[in-house]
């Protein structure tokens, strides 16, 4: 990595670390969060969903793209290998190429026209319980490693907002 590009990933941590100390909220906490993972990773999709495991429903919490991904939408989603990888054992589902994209999501043709050509879902989990998911897109070939951790660090950091919301809604 680059002494440039290095510097910016510390500035954006250290940002982002001084932002969540201020954040009033999950809103807040989301907004500065989403910032920095689009500086970090460049263009992309970035959505924090939460988990409701009895109704089997993904319910989208905040959107970088909120007109073609708003806030509050809700998708069932029913038994396949990627529930079973990422909303059940809590394993982060790396997808690459069109093919991997249109095996796992119905709205494959939105994604495509984002520009999108890769995701990578992270799961969200409390003493070992998924409740919420943090789900990157991009144009990529391939994801490296350095940016699969930084996505699972930055989902790390949603994990509690994600908590504070479902918390409210009980």
């Amino acid at each position: 990595m680059s002494p440039l590009r290095t510097a910016v990933l510390v500035t954006t941590a250290n940002d982002l670390c001084d932002q969540l100390q201020q954040a009033r909220d999950p809103a807040a906490a989301f907004a500065a969060i989403g910032a920095a993972t689009l500086q970090a990773m460049g263009p992309g999709l970035l959505t924090i969903n939460a988990w409701h495991a009895g109704p089997a429903q993904i319910e989208r919490l905040w959107s970088s793209d909120p007109s073609a991904y708003p806030v509050g939408g809700r998708k069932s989603k029913g038994d396949s290998a990627w529930r079973r990888q990422l909303l059940e054992r809590g394993e982060v589902f790396v997808g690459e190429g069109d093919a991997a994209l249109a095996a796992v999501f119905d709205d494959v043709q939105v994604i495509r026209g984002l520009g999108c050509t890769a995701v990578v879902n992270v799961p969200l989990c409390v003493q070992g319980r998924v409740i919420g998911t943090f789900n990157y897109l991009a144009d990529r070939t391939v994801w490296s490693e350095t940016e699969l951790v930084a996505l699972r660090v930055l989902g790390a950091l949603a994990t509690p907002a994600v908590g504070d919301l479902l918390a409210a809604q009980a």
